[in-house]
C-alpha cells in the first residue's frame, strides 16, 4: 500500500521550509553582527569585557558568565576565525526550525561553558563562540542520524571535513591557548540536543492519522491511498506515510501506541 500527498500540500510544505530558512539566515546574520559589535566595544575598552565576563574556572560568583562568554573574543584573529564556521553551522542548525535552534543553543552554551568552568586550570578565563560551533556541528550530525535524514548527516560531515581543523582542537593536545575542553563540551551538548529535540514519533503519527481521516482540516498533509482502500489511521516510516486499512490485524495496536504517544 502506498500513499502520496497532493500538490497543494507539497507547495505548502516547501513554503514553510523556505520561510524557516529565511528566518535562520537573518537570525545568523544578526548573531554575527552582535558578536562583532561586542568585539568593537571590547577592543575599545582594552578587552575588559573578557576579563570581567569571561568564564573564570571554578569561580562560583562567575558561573553565570557561561551565558555571556560565547559572545566575546580575545582579539580580531579570534573572532575572524570563528565567524565563518559559526555562520555556516548555525544556519544548518537553524534552518529546520528557529525556535528549536534557540533550545539547542541554550543546551550547548550550558554544556560548553560548564566544561570550561569545571576542567580548565584555576584562574583561566575562557571566551569565544567555538563551543557553539562544535555544538551546532554535533547537533546537525545527530539530527541527521536520529531523524534518519541522510542529507543533514552528509552535509554535517562534508562541512566538518571542510573545517577539518575543528577536530584537531577538540581533543587533548590542542595548541596552547585553545580550550579543547569547552569545544568537547559543546560537541557533547550538540549531540545531546540532537536527541532532546528529535522528531517525535507520536507527533508524526498523529499528524499522519489526521491527514487521512475523512473531513480532516487544518494544515495537515492529505494522504491518498492508491489502492482506494478506506483508511482509519496511519503509521509513519521515515518520511513516508503508510495508511492502515480497516480490518488490519494491527490497527488496534497502532491505536494503542498513538494513545501512549509512541
Amino acid at each position: 500500500m502506498a500513499s502520496q500527498t497532493g500538490p497543494g500540500t507539497s507547495r505548502r510544505a516547501a513554503e514553510i521550509d523556505v520561510d524557516e530558512a529565511r528566518k535562520a539566515f537573518f537570525l545568523m546574520v544578526g548573531f554575527i553582527a552582535l558578536i562583532w559589535v561586542l568585539q568593537v566595544a571590547n577592543w575599545a575598552d582594552s578587552y575588559r569585557l573578557d576579563t570581567d565576563y569571561g568564564i573564570l574556572s571554578r569561580s562560583v560568583s562567575r558561573l553565570p558568565d557561561i551565558f555571556i562568554a560565547p559572545f566575546l573574543h580575545f582579539g580580531w584573529d579570534h573572532i575572524e576565525g570563528n565567524s565563518g564556521p559559526l555562520f555556516v553551522f548555525g544556519l544548518l542548525a537553524a534552518y529546520r526550525g528557529v525556535v528549536r535552534f534557540l533550545g539547542v543553543t541554550l543546551v550547548v552554551i550550558i554544556t560548553s561553558g560548564m566544561a570550561a568552568w569545571l576542567f580548565e586550570s584555576n584562574g583561566t578565563v575562557t571566551v569565544g563562540a567555538s563551543g557553539l560551533i562544535f555544538g551546532y556541528f554535533g547537533y546537525v550530525l545527530a539530527r541527521g542520524l536520529i531523524d534518519r535524514n541522510l542529507i543533514d548527516a552528509l552535509i554535517a560531515i562534508v562541512m566538518g571535513l571542510s573545517y577539518y581543523y575543528l577536530v584537531t582542537i577538540a581533543v587533548p593536545g590542542a595548541p596552547a591557548g585553545i580550550s579543547w575542553k569547552g569545544h568537547l563540551g559543546g560537541l557533547v551538548g550538540g549531540l545531546a540536543a540532537g536527541w532532546i529535540f528529535r522528531t517525535r514519533r507520536g507527533r508524526a503519527f498523529r499528524q499522519a492519522r489526521t491527514a487521512v481521516e475523512p473531513g480532516a482540516t487544518g494544515t495537515a498533509t492529505t494522504a491518498v491511498a492508491t489502492t482506494g482502500t478506506a483508511t482509519t489511521g496511519a503509521r509513519t516510516t521515515g518520511t513516508a506515510t503508510m495508511p492502515v486499512p480497516k480490518g488490519h490485524p494491527r490497527a488496534d495496536l497502532y491505536k494503542e501506541l498513538d494513545d501512549m504517544g509512541l
